[in-house]
């Protein structure tokens, strides 16, 4: 009878597997490789965030906390939006927070997606996307940009665009490519969506490590897109901390509304003592600006020790993620390549052909560079002797 049943079981993601990440980290460790692949940081977060987490739990701050969220937290939110983008963003009606982008993001696409919708997304992309759309029976139509500038053909985008088009998901400064989108881009995606019944899905949760002076566009600042966007954004980038699993969503009232029907019955609500620090640490806007300048200097030590290897490195306009052309070395498949770098030379990355859905080789690796400086040597060492 067991195996009767089971044969009947039918998997609604049936081509999903163990994560490229989960892989690759878990071959560094067995090879006791640096670790260059997974996207966290191996440095301390602030002391004063950590004790006002206690200082929180102290205070007795650890039964549930808002659906929404706490109103402290979401304030803060706004408070940044004002300062940053120079945008209105109620805290009451736009503003959830989430168990990490990740959840953000799943949320938002449960919220809009019904079996047959279709989803606009471009590859390179974040490995979330295309299953989650999928569990909700959509079906990803997936764009492909290609190296070494990964620029989007707005004309080819529009000539995805069916009847059934339901979302369009962007990534802003991107993972894993490290580009950001510019004005031009911002009105291409205007006069494309403008009398559909489209809605964007803008995956910001890099939106404050952007390089070289250049800034941050989010698409609230367009009136256009603003009226059927929702953002998506995370803590864990900005705080150091990715174990926390703590982001938030910006959408208008009544798509607030929507989301929060299922952002409830999906986790209910996010950590309370967390959420309570969090807001206290944040009180002041200023910190956000501290990070490109942090994180900037660690890609630019990168980018200088790797022209001693026949690695190429390619633009990086923000994210923590520098991408490499290994042509010089080999042709071998990028996973394999990946495979064996991190076996024989003991560092771990992440082949680039993972974030395709037809595993497009172009003969790229991505590192992280959110690494203590002695990590970030002791990689570069070994990489230089390839």
């Amino acid at each position: 009878m067991t195996q009767s049943f089971q044969s009947n079981f039918k998997s609604k993601l049936p081509n999903s597997t163990v994560s490229i990440f989960s892989k690759m980290s878990l071959l560094a460790q067995q090879h006791q490789a640096i670790n260059l692949s997974q996207g966290f940081p191996d440095f301390d977060i602030d002391p004063k965030l950590t004790a006002l987490v206690t200082k929180y739990m102290q205070q007795g701050f650890n039964q549930y906390a808002p659906m929404p969220g706490t109103i402290e937290l979401r304030k803060a939110i706004s408070e940044k939006y004002k300062h940053y983008y120079k945008i209105a963003v109620d805290p009451s009606e736009e503003i959830t927070i989430t168990a990490g982008g990740t959840e953000g993001l799943y949320s938002v696409i449960g919220t809009l997606i019904h079996p047959g919708d279709e989803v606009i997304t471009f590859e390179p992309a974040y490995d979330s996307y295309s299953p989650s759309i999928q569990s909700f029976g959509g079906k990803v139509v997936p764009i492909e940009l290609c190296a070494p500038n990964f620029a989007i053909d707005w004309n080819d985008v529009k000539a995805k665009i069916t009847e059934r088009t339901k979302l369009i998901i962007i990534n802003n400064p991107n993972n894993p490519t490290g580009r950001i989108l510019s004005q031009d881009d911002i009105k291409a995606l205007e006069n494309i969506i403008e009398g559909t019944g489209v809605y964007i899905l803008s995956d910001e949760v890099y939106e404050h490590l952007v390089f070289d002076g250049k800034q941050h566009i989010s698409v609230l600042q367009s009136d256009i897109l603003r009226q059927r966007a929702f953002v998506v954004a995370s803590f864990g980038k900005v705080l150091h901390a990715t174990g926390w699993k703590m982001g938030y969503v910006i959408t208008n009232p009544l798509l607030t509304s929507e989301f929060r029907k299922i952002h409830q019955f999906n986790v209910f609500s996010v950590n309370t003592p967390i959420q309570y620090a969090v807001a206290e640490y944040l009180d002041d806007p200023l910190y956000y600006s501290t990070l490109a300048p942090l994180f900037e200097q660690k890609r630019d030590f990168v980018i200088e020790e790797l022209k001693a290897t026949p690695f190429k490195v390619l633009p990086c306009e923000g994210t923590y993620f520098l991408l490499v052309d290994y042509s010089a070395i080999t042709q071998e498949q990028e996973l394999n390549f990946a495979e064996k770098l991190t076996i024989e030379n003991k560092v771990a990355t992440i082949p680039v052909s993972a974030f395709y859905t037809n595993s497009l080789n172009q003969n790229l690796l991505r590192i992280c560079f959110a690494k203590k400086e002695g990590t970030l040597k002791l990689a570069l060492q070994n990489l230089r002797n390839i």
